[in-house]
């Protein structure tokens, strides 16, 4: 019970590692619960029970973090959707808060209020309007008392910038993520600099979210990384990927390959995937690791499972899973006991069952 009493700032300040949650909008697309298109986060007041059973299993799969399903929530978005007419975004974050934390207090887990890039900033590039769009949605989180804020999802450095300095007169921690490629924002801003404008206005945690591979983030949050040395700044750094592989690596990531976001299943990682990416993240001195879209449950304990050494347990939900395919010791095929071991697994490459696919497409924005 003191463990989770600790805040996340105390959690990192002590080396600890963080798992994550996973995606939730387009999971719960997938099982029927977010409409495609808008990918508002609606169902937390309409379907509870849908949200509900998603923080659990990520939360028995090791996560330490529950982030509300408060995606694209500010009141401009949902006017614009058309999904939402008779539910408030007050209600949709008040819900998403209470969902959270009920899940959590199962467990060993934060609860993280989300807010994310507004049409408003493209529209206006107003910051007077913008921020108050953000200082609307952290009023809702703070009635819950929310354990800390994550600003995710923001393709503009500047607009991510104004949402930190919002959130941070809170007194709670803030960490932000953007969603970039190692080229930079949508700006041409580098991701060191974008690092450097994060930090200096208040983030605490910084990092890369969605849009491109597990590897690619990584390699953009050691640019944001080296930024931050370079200025004589520190932060804690995190990374919440995306669960597909996108080895074209185009500035505006999965949203402009022909697959999304319909056709995006032979893209997914694998589990294995996922230990590779968890440990190639931790030796770049990233201590917060999760996922975004993509990501599910069975992610999520890949990750709990790479760095159970370091946390010094493993997640109930190993308790069904064999590490590295032991389990399949047992299995009455020779040919399947014989991929009980890790050598087999790390050294697999899948095949799709596409012999007419190719392995990469032609991004949209090439």
């Amino acid at each position: 019970m003191e463990n989770k009493r600790r805040g996340i700032l105390e959690r990192l300040n002590a080396g600890e590692v963080v798992v994550g949650d996973g995606g939730y909008v387009m999971q719960l697309e997938r099982r029927g619960y977010v409409k495609a298109g808008h990918w508002t986060p609606e169902a937390a007041v309409e379907h509870p029970e849908a949200v509900r059973q998603l923080h659990r299993e990520f939360l028995r799969a090791g996560a330490n973090v529950l982030q509300t399903f408060t995606f694209y929530c500010s009141e401009d978005k949902l006017e614009i959707s058309g999904n939402v007419t008779n539910i408030t975004g007050a209600q949709i974050n008040e819900a998403a808060c209470d969902l959270a934390r009920e899940v959590a207090n199962e467990g060993d887990a934060l609860v993280a209020g989300g807010v994310s890039q507004t049409p408003c900033y493209v529209t206006s590039h107003s910051e007077t309007e913008v921020k108050a769009i953000f200082k609307k949605q952290m009023d809702d989180f703070l009635k819950k008392d929310i354990d800390f804020f994550i600003v995710e999802y923001f393709e503009h450095v500047e607009e991510a910038v104004w949402a930190v300095e919002v959130l941070k007169t809170s007194g709670k921690p803030v960490g932000a993520t953007l969603c970039i490629s190692p080229q930079g924002d949508m700006h041409g801003v580098p991701p060191g600099e974008c690092a450097v404008r994060l930090v200096r206005a208040g983030a605490d945690i910084v990092g890369i979210n969605c849009h491109l591979d597990p590897l690619t983030c990584i390699r953009t949050v050691k640019l944001m990384k080296a930024g931050l040395e370079n200025a004589g700044l520190k932060a804690h750094l995190m990374i919440q990927p995306l669960g597909f592989h996108t080895p074209e690596c185009n500035h505006t990531g999965y949203l402009s390959l022909p697959e999304f976001p319909f056709a995006l299943e032979t893209r997914s990682m694998t589990r294995w995937d996922i230990h590779q990416y968890a440990r190639e993240a931790y030796n770049a001195g990233i201590r917060y690791i999760g996922g975004c879209c993509g990501f599910e449950p069975y992610h999520i304990r890949a990750i709990a499972e790479e760095v159970a050494a370091e946390r010094g347990f493993l997640p109930p939900a190993s308790e069904k899973h064999g590490l590295w395919g032991a389990a399949l010791e047992m299995h009455t095929k020779p040919w399947v006991r014989a991929r009980s071991r890790r050598d087999y697994w790390e050294n697999l490459l899948p095949a799709s069952g596409r012999p007419k696919c190719p392995s990469m497409a032609i991004p949209a924005d090439e």
